[in-house]
């Protein structure tokens, strides 16, 4: 995943994803205080911080240390402890903070845990950096609704062609429009069943509460798999190709292409965020 950097009162802070979350970089945070990344380690010391921490990890982490973490939290507080990142993470198995090497290395935090952070740097920072994370994530959102309706702009054309198709080579040339209404209807359904393992009526039985339809509620790798099977159904149409096979076939790319796109780099920089 690419980072991202906000700026907070004139300093450069890096946000990294780590296993879909938002990891902040304490090193970045500090770099405009006195003592620098020093203070990472002093704001570790306090035996406050690592109750903090504790909580989290347990609310966060099933494979969390916890006897590791009651060692620490009992030495805690003594003027002889010392804590930090990288010790921290090897004793209790910790998700919360990250010790980076490399370009973009330093001591990364998980969002909650930035944001305490900060309350500990300074609370005027802290407030600067919620308000320019939150509109980083804003700016994020609008993208990728932007990405969406355009995947759902593209599958709605793809579908004309798809129709055309249907109507090309499937649909009688003296036949009742009320007629062709139903071949179009079973022509949808092969996608429907292919991409989403059901038709238009039981997705709808399935969920009375919906507002709108099955691909109006898809996730953007569907639309984007979607666009894809209604461009080769309609080749598929052309070959003539039966409805029993062209099923099956759409199904199986459909399943292909779904596990390429998931652990997509490309796709994953649009997902929504939570």
């Amino acid at each position: 995943m690419k980072n991202r950097t906000i700026v907070v009162k004139g300093t450069e802070v890096t946000i990294s994803k780590v296993h879909g979350q938002d990891y902040i970089s304490l090193t970045d945070m500090v770099a405009r205080f006195e003592g620098g990344s020093a203070l990472i380690e002093q704001w570790l010391k306090n035996k406050d911080t690592v109750l903090f921490l504790g909580v989290w990890e347990q609310l966060n982490n099933p494979k969390f240390n916890s006897l590791e973490f009651e060692g620490i939290k009992n030495d805690a507080g003594r003027n002889s402890f010392y804590l930090s990142a990288k010790k921290w993470v090897d004793r209790t198995g910790s998700i919360g903070l990250q010790a980076k090497a490399g370009r973009y290395g330093g001591t990364y935090a998980h969002r909650d845990i930035a944001f305490e952070f900060g309350s500990w740097l300074s609370p005027e920072f802290k407030l600067y950096l919620i308000k320019e994370f939150q509109r980083l994530k804003d700016a994020e959102a609008q993208s990728s609704s932007i990405e969406w309706s355009l995947q759902r702009i593209l599958s709605k054309v793809n579908y004309r062609i798809h129709t055309d198709a249907i109507k090309e080579h499937i649909i009688p040339k003296v036949v009742l429009p009320r007629h062709t209404s139903l071949v179009y209807a079973s022509e949808a359904d092969i996608l429907n069943m292919a991409m989403f393992g059901q038709t238009a009526a039981e997705w709808r039985v399935a969920n009375p509460a919906a507002t709108g339809n099955m691909r109006d509620e898809a996730s953007l790798e569907q639309l984007v798999v979607l666009s894809n099977l209604e461009s080769i159904n309609a080749m598929l149409i052309q070959q003539g190709v039966s409805p029993q096979e062209r099923l099956l076939q759409l199904n199986s790319l459909a399943i292909t292409q779904m596990k390429s796109l998931v652990d997509h780099p490309a796709i994953k920089t649009i997902q929504k965020n939570g």
